[in-house]
């Protein structure tokens, strides 16, 4: 997977829930940050070992959007977009607020190794599909996320858009699209799993 996917790019705080929960301001313009592809590890039912003894770690899930070609201005998200997934974005969240607090870069608390779980990709039937069901994170069989792309400050195309446009898009990138409030901690033993229009789409068990 690693070898068809280039940059891992990841959207903050855009459901307005999300961001309140957090006590965060709702952002003006989409907040991106970025995440090495060697973070990523396939959601097949394995034990995934996250770090130890660095505080409290976090499970964000969210729908993953695959780019299928080199972007350029004006297109819109069918001509650009070739399959979907979802994931988990898990943070080191007391790392996190440390670097806050100092005004760093948040790599340290998002980047580190296996913390992008993720589905395997389905082709993109438009944003309408997407709209037409919730996805849903369930840990340990009881439900901690849904959401629905409907609900996000920024959508798909306002994404997509500005990532282009700042940073360049092109085949094989992908977007972390932002997660729904709700998430919480993660550890030892837990199982996470995630579906979307009632299908189970992909789990794993903390180690």
């Amino acid at each position: 997977m690693q070898r068809t996917i280039r940059n891992v790019y990841c959207v903050g705080r855009n459901y307005r829930l999300h961001a309140e929960e957090l006590g965060n301001a709702v952002p003006e313009e989409p907040m991106i940050f970025m995440k090495p592809s060697h973070a990523l590890v396939m959601m097949n039912g394995q034990t995934l070992a996250l770090p130890e003894g660095r505080g409290e770690i976090h499970y964000e899930a969210e729908l993953v959007i695959k780019i299928g070609k080199e972007v350029c201005p004006g297109e819109v998200i069918n001509q650009v977009v070739d399959s979907y997934a979802f994931g988990i974005d898990f943070t080191l969240r007391d790392v996190q607020s440390k670097l806050k607090s100092k005004g760093h870069p948040w790599t340290a608390a998002k980047g580190f190794l296996g913390s992008a779980p993720i589905s395997e990709f389905k082709p993109f039937e438009g944003i309408d599909a997407l709209m037409a069901s919730d996805f849903t994170l369930n840990k340990n069989d009881e439900e901690v996320q849904r959401g629905n792309i409907q609900d996000m400050i920024f959508s798909l195309q306002d994404i997509v858009d500005y990532i282009a446009l700042h940073y360049g898009l092109g085949e094989g990138d992908i977007i972390f699209t932002g997660t729904p409030a709700g998430v919480g901690p993660v550890q030892s033993g837990d199982m996470l799993k995630l579906s979307f229009a009632g299908e189970d789409i992909g789990s794993i068990t903390i180690k």
